[in-house]
C-alpha cells in the first residue's frame, strides 16, 4: 500500500467517511441539552426578526427632513412599549434602544447630539433616512431557514432556537466509538505496573477526545498480542459506529491488528502516513464500519486522533463540514527538523495566539511534556529550518 503525505491521508479520511457514512438515528432533546449536538433538521423563523423596526440608540425619533431644527416632543417610547400616535411635521418622540420606531419617523438622532428643554428638542445636525434604525425583517424573515441541518449547535445557535420559540431540538444521536488498547504490556490504571509494564492511559485520553468531537466513547478490554484475542475484542468493537485501536499497527512480530482486520475482509485505505508522531497509522472499513489503527505511543495516539479520526467522529455525528484549525504564529526561537515528514511537536502558544515556543520533550511517550504544551508546532515536510520570528503553523490543543 502506498505511503501517503499528511494532506493526502486527511483527504482520504474525509472522502471515504463522507461517501460511506450512515447517518445516525434522530432524537429530540431539550434546549438546555442541545449545545454541542448536531442539528437534524432545518429550522425556520416563525416571524420576522426584528418583528418591527426598532431603534438602535437612545435618542429621538424624527422625520429626517425636519432636522436640523427645533422640534416639539410629543411623547416617549421604550423597549416593550408601543407609541400609539404618529409623528408629524416638526415633532419628535424620545426613544430608547430597542423600542419600536413610531409611525411617521424615519430616523433616530442619538441623545448626545440633542438639547432638550421645556418640551422641545434642538438638533443641530442632519439626519439620513433609516439612520440608527434596525428595519423589520432585516435579521430574518418569517419562514426563512435560520439554521441548517448538519450544523453542530453552539451557544449562538441556542439563542437562535430560543428566539424563534424552539424549546427542543431535533438532533442526531451521538455516534459510539469503541476504544481498544492493544498489547501484553498494558495493565489497568489502578494496578501497580512492573518495570516492563505500562498503565492503560490511551483509552482514557481517546475517550476525552471522542467526547470533545461529539461522540460517545465505549471502552473495551485490552486486546492481547494474539490474533485470536485481538479478533475477539475487535468483533465486540464492531457493534459500535466507529472503531479506534491504539497500538499493534507497526511491523513487529506481535503487531497483529492489520492481520486480524485482513482476516475479517477489511478494506484498507492506507497504513502509513508521512508524519511524526504517528507514521504507522491504519485507516479502513470492515462490515460497513470505519476503523483506525492508531500508533500506541501516547503522543502518536493523541495527534493521529486529532488530525484524522476526529474528523471521522464529527462527520459520523451528522456534521456536514469539518475543519482542522492550524493558524500561524511567530516562533520565539529558531527551530529545525529533518525534512520528509510533517511533524507535530509540543509547544506553548501565547495567550494572544501570536507567538509559539517549542516545548522540550523526549519523544512520543513523554506525556508530562504534552501536558506542559497547549499546542503543537506543525513543521512542513518540505522545509527544514525556521528562524526565530518566522511564521509557523500551530495546532491548538
Amino acid at each position: 500500500m502506498a505511503t501517503l503525505t499528511f494532506s493526502e491521508a486527511r483527504a482520504s479520511v474525509l472522502s471515504h467517511v463522507r461517501d460511506g457514512r450512515t447517518l445516525p438515528s434522530l432524537e429530540t432533546v431539550s434546549l438546555e441539552a442541545a449545545a454541542g449536538r448536531v442539528l437534524a433538521e432545518n429550522v425556520a423563523a416563525d416571524r420576522d426578526s426584528p418583528a418591527l423596526s426598532r431603534s438602535m440608540r437612545d435618542g429621538y425619533a424624527v422625520r429626517a427632513l425636519d432636522v436640523p431644527g427645533e422640534l416639539q416632543i410629543i411623547g416617549e417610547v421604550r423597549a416593550g412599549q408601543h407609541f400609539a400616535g404618529e409623528i408629524g411635521p416638526g415633532q419628535a418622540v424620545e426613544i430608547m434602544t430597542g423600542a419600536p420606531v413610531p409611525a411617521g419617523a424615519d430616523a433616530i438622532v442619538m441623545l448626545e447630539y440633542t438639547r432638550g428643554q421645556n418640551g422641545r428638542v434642538v438638533i443641530d445636525r442632519r439626519a439620513e433616512p433609516s439612520q440608527n434604525i434596525n428595519p423589520r425583517g432585516s435579521e430574518a424573515v418569517a419562514g426563512g431557514v435560520v439554521l441548517h441541518e448538519g450544523k453542530r449547535l453552539d451557544y449562538t445557535d441556542i439563542a437562535m432556537l430560543a428566539t424563534f420559540g424552539r424549546s427542543t431540538a431535533r438532533v442526531y444521536r451521538k455516534p459510539e466509538a469503541a476504544l481498544i488498547a492493544t498489547g501484553d504490556e498494558i495493565v489497568a490504571i489502578n494496578e501497580s505496573p512492573r518495570d516492563f509494564q505500562i498503565r492503560n492511559s490511551n483509552v482514557y485520553s481517546l475517550a476525552a477526545q471522542v467526547k470533545r468531537a461529539g461522540g460517545e466513547p465505549r471502552l473495551l478490554p485490552v486486546a492481547r498480542d494474539t490474533e485470536s484475542h485481538t479478533r475477539e475484542i475487535i468483533e465486540r468493537g464492531l457493534e459500535a459506529d466507529l472503531l479506534l485501536l491504539s497500538g499493534g499497527v507497526s511491523a513487529g512480530k506481535y503487531d497483529v491488528v492489520e492481520r486480524v482486520f485482513a482476516s475479517l475482509g477489511a478494506e484498507f485505505f492506507f497504513d502509513r502516513v508521512l508524519i511524526q508522531p504517528g507514521q504507522p497509522l491504519v485507516f479502513g472499513r470492515v462490515r460497513g464500519k470505519f476503523f483506525f489503527g492508531l500508533p500506541g505511543n501516547p503522543a502518536s495516539t493523541m495527534v493521529t486522533f486529532e488530525v484524522f479520526a476526529r474528523a471521522a467522529v464529527e462527520l459520523l455525528s451528522g456534521q456536514n463540514e469539518t475543519s482542522l484549525c492550524m493558524p500561524f504564529a511567530r516562533l520565539t526561537a529558531a527551530f529545525c527538523h529533518k525534512p520528509g515528514l510533517t511533524r507535530f511537536l509540543p509547544a506553548r502558544l501565547s495567550a494572544d495566539g501570536e507567538q509559539v515556543t517549542p516545548v522540550p520533550w523526549h519523544g512520543s511517550s513523554d506525556v508530562p511534556a504534552l501536558t506542559r504544551a497547549n499546542a503543537y508546532l506543525v513543521a512542513e515536510a518540505d522545509r527544514s529550518e525556521y528562524p526565530e520570528g518566522d511564521w509557523i503553523r500551530v495546532l491548538p490543543k
